[in-house]
């Protein structure tokens, strides 16, 4: 009976909740509906009221796309506009641009109006530049945009055309001025080879052995030999400055190439690494000097040619002639087997083919076939040089003696003669270190009681 009595309340216990709960839910509906026009209790009233919402909702959809429409339409505009105001500004930029190309080309050759023309026009273009900024900052834009912005691109693609024209035109006066230069240059150069080709023939003919001319055995002293000596000096110097000119032009170390030549030498100056050259080239081409005829005919030389009125003959013969025509006509001589031989003995395979990219001079020369170049001409020089110094030497009796100093020896004034005499100015010489022979560079000579004194390159050592 309690348990039934219990259950009976507890139901009545939450009723006053739920009912709250409900009130409160209602009320709030119905406020809701009264604030969108709607009465619950009359349902035609809330039939109206969605049709007049609903048509409320598309008029406002509308106007919202109208206005939509017409700020795309307004931004489209502006777009358009500004592409515009871009394009005039490019065009009275490439039209300055042609106005300045104008100028530059009226300055030279100068030309008054032209330089005026070009002013006015690049001013003109300013002018118009600042009115399209002033456009821009007032939003004033161009009326009929399309018509306006091929009007513009054609003005920038004439203005190009012009600036390009005006370029051509410049490159073609440039062209005309090198080609006036290039002319003018080569007129010079016919000159200076036309002289080169005078002196040549001078120096061949008679140089400094005109004197020579009238010589007889009996009148051959040491100052004949000391005069072709130094025209010998001087055809193998010319040689070492091309074979150091071909060196540079193949791209050769030339500090390295020396130090294989002379190792472990300190020259006072960079271009003094000349001097290992002119060593290694007398030393090759004096090698066997003192021997009649080189060794070349091995020690088999009859007396006959071995008579100092022959050795004269030969000196005679040879110094007044052109190499080149004599190898020509005598390419099995004994001179022409001298000059093959120390062609390849001074020119390596490897420096040949450094130079000229092949060996068709070097297998020219082994077939007794001598080339016509100028590195071989010039080297066909030296070796006409050297031979009349060995046939003048081998004319005295007795025969001219060769010597050369030995690495490390003292300098001597009565044997010696210093290649670089700024040596002896320096400050940093002292009797402890005095400089002494690194290498001789061209050798010396004894006549008789006479000392012709060898050449030599005072160094320190490392």
């Amino acid at each position: 009976m309690l348990q039934m009595k219990m259950e009976a309340v507890k139901p009545s216990a939450v009723t006053p909740s739920k009912s709250k709960w409900v009130r409160t839910l209602s009320k709030v509906l119905h406020l809701h509906a009264a604030a969108a026009g709607i009465v619950p209790d009359d349902g035609v009233q809330k039939v109206k009221s969605n049709e007049t919402d609903e048509w409320n909702d598309r008029k406002t959809a509308k106007r919202l796309s109208q206005k939509f429409d017409r700020l795309h339409d307004e931004e489209l505009e502006r777009k358009v506009a500004l592409e515009v105001l871009i394009a005039k500004i490019f065009a009275t930029v490439s039209a300055i641009k042609a106005g300045y190309a104008q100028l530059q080309h009226a300055q030279s050759p100068y030309d008054a109006e032209g330089i005026q023309a070009a002013d006015q026009l690049i001013v003109s273009d300013l002018k118009k530049l600042s009115e399209l900024k002033q456009c821009f900052l007032k939003k004033q834009y161009d009326p009929s945009p399309e018509h306006a912005i091929i009007l513009a691109e054609i003005q920038e693609q004439k203005s190009l055309s012009k600036t390009f024209e005006i370029l051509g035109k410049k490159l073609e006066s440039q062209l005309r001025l090198k080609e006036s230069e290039i002319i003018f240059l080569r007129e010079k150069l016919d000159e200076s080879r036309k002289q080169n080709r005078l002196l040549e023939k001078r120096l061949n003919q008679s140089g400094q052995l005109f004197v020579l001319d009238n010589l007889h055995l009996s009148s051959l002293n040491p100052s004949n030999f000391i005069t072709v000596l130094c025209q010998t000096v001087k055809s193998i110097r010319s040689f070492v400055r091309l074979m150091i000119d071909e060196m540079k032009s193949a791209d050769w170390d030339i500090k390295a190439a020396a130090s294989s030549i002379e190792r472990g030498v300190v020259y006072w100056k960079a271009d003094d690494r000349c001097f290992a050259f002119e060593s290694f080239i007398c030393r090759e081409m004096f090698k066997a000097f003192h021997h009649p005829y080189f060794f070349l005919l091995g020690n088999s030389v009859p007396e006959g040619k071995k008579h100092p009125q022959v050795f004269f003959e030969r000196f005679m013969e040879l110094k007044s002639v052109k190499v080149k025509e004599y190898l020509a006509k005598k390419p099995k001589s004994t001179f022409a087997k001298f000059c093959r031989t120390k062609y390849l003995q001074v020119v390596h395979p490897k420096m040949e083919s450094s130079f000229f990219g092949n060996l068709s001079s070097r297998d020219m020369v082994s077939s007794y076939q001598f080339p016509d170049t100028t590195f071989f001409t010039v080297f066909a020089e030296v070796a006409k040089r050297i031979w009349l110094l060995h046939c003048l030497a081998f004319a005295f009796e007795p025969e001219a003696s060769i010597f050369q100093i030995n690495k490390g020896c003292r300098f001597s004034e009565v044997y010696m003669e210093s290649v670089a005499e700024e040596i002896f100015l320096s400050s940093d010489i002292t009797l402890e270190s005095e400089p002494r022979v690194a290498f001789t560079v061209v050798p010396g000579f004894r006549i008789g009681k006479t000392v012709i004194q060898c050449q030599v390159y005072l160094a320190r050592f490392k």
